[in-house]
């Protein structure tokens, strides 16, 4: 091994070895305000709660994103809800304002981008894969994949100090099978915040109850009543846990534990950024099984 490929291989270890005692900052981008809910609510949640930093950023605005209201005022809305589901996650929840529908991977809004990771000096970036059904969905993707080295460079956005290491940059979650299949490198148990989570996502009213069953053709099964769409939302049916999951959960949490999870959140961490060893992960994730 040449002196430089072990020289940078210390490093990026040395740089992942956290202190105990050492809070966490994790970054997740979602393209609307509720997609970071969606994939990383309950994550979110266990981070807050063990008392690490948390921020959500929505790279749109959401203000194309309901069958009958649009506009500034829809984006109001969702700026809203998104404040309020951070509020009961624990978390900071900042919204840009990039239109929905809208989204192009532009040296602009790769900028704010890369700014955003900077300023809350990130150990871990999540976002989604960039093949997805949704154009804003696959943009985000690509925009935190373009901004995943240029946040260590000092001459790119001058007016923001660089990041001295490099983040662990992972995807969320999706059903997604080309050109390749999501791989759940990390699988957390989130069944002691599911509640947490669909409370989160209950704070998205616009999307939850009205847009999401309207464009499912469910609109008339949601209940009027706050405590029964509570429960309807909690019950709604989840993707069957495929075998990969499972083992995933197994690896980090034992064979006896990780059989029995019922709600997960899984990652897959992208081949830009820092690369993390097992050791490595159960710094970052310190919610896994020891």
């Amino acid at each position: 091994m040449c002196k430089l490929m072990l020289f940078s291989l210390l490093f990026a270890s040395a740089l992942l070895a956290q202190d105990p005692g050492e809070k966490i900052r994790v970054i997740a981008f979602g393209a609307h305000p509720d997609d970071c809910d969606i994939r990383a609510g309950g994550t979110a949640a266990l981070f807050a709660r063990m008392g690490h930093h948390v921020k959500f950023v929505a790279v749109t605005n959401g203000d194309a994103g309901h069958q009958s209201e649009g506009g500034g005022a829809l984006a109001k809305r969702r700026r809203a809800e998104a404040i309020e589901s951070g509020r009961r996650l624990g978390v900071t929840y900042e919204v840009l304002d990039n239109h929905d529908g809208e989204l192009l991977p532009t040296m602009t809004v790769r900028e704010q981008i890369i700014r955003r990771i900077r300023q809350w000096n990130a150990d871990v970036v999540l976002a989604p894969r960039p093949n997805d059904y949704h154009p804003d969905h696959r943009y985000t993707g690509v925009l935190v994949q373009d901004a995943a080295y240029m946040v260590v460079v000092p001459n790119i956005c001058p007016d923001t100090p660089p990041l001295r290491k490099n983040p662990v940059f992972l995807y969320f979650e999706d059903d997604f099978q080309r050109p390749n299949p999501f791989r759940p490198d990390v699988a957390v148990d989130i069944d002691s915040v599911f509640m947490n989570k669909i409370r989160a996502l209950d704070a998205h009213v616009s999307q939850v109850y009205e847009w999401l069953p309207w464009v499912d053709g469910l609109l008339d099964q949601v209940p009027k009543d706050p405590a029964e769409r509570l429960n309807w939302l909690a019950s709604r049916p989840e993707q069957p846990m495929g075998t990969a999951l499972r083992q995933s959960l197994e690896k980090w949490y034992g064979p006896a534990k990780g059989a029995q999870v019922k709600h997960t959140e899984a990652f897959e961490v992208c081949e830009y950024g820092r690369q993390p060893g097992n050791d490595d992960i159960r710094k970052l994730f310190p919610m896994l099984g020891k």
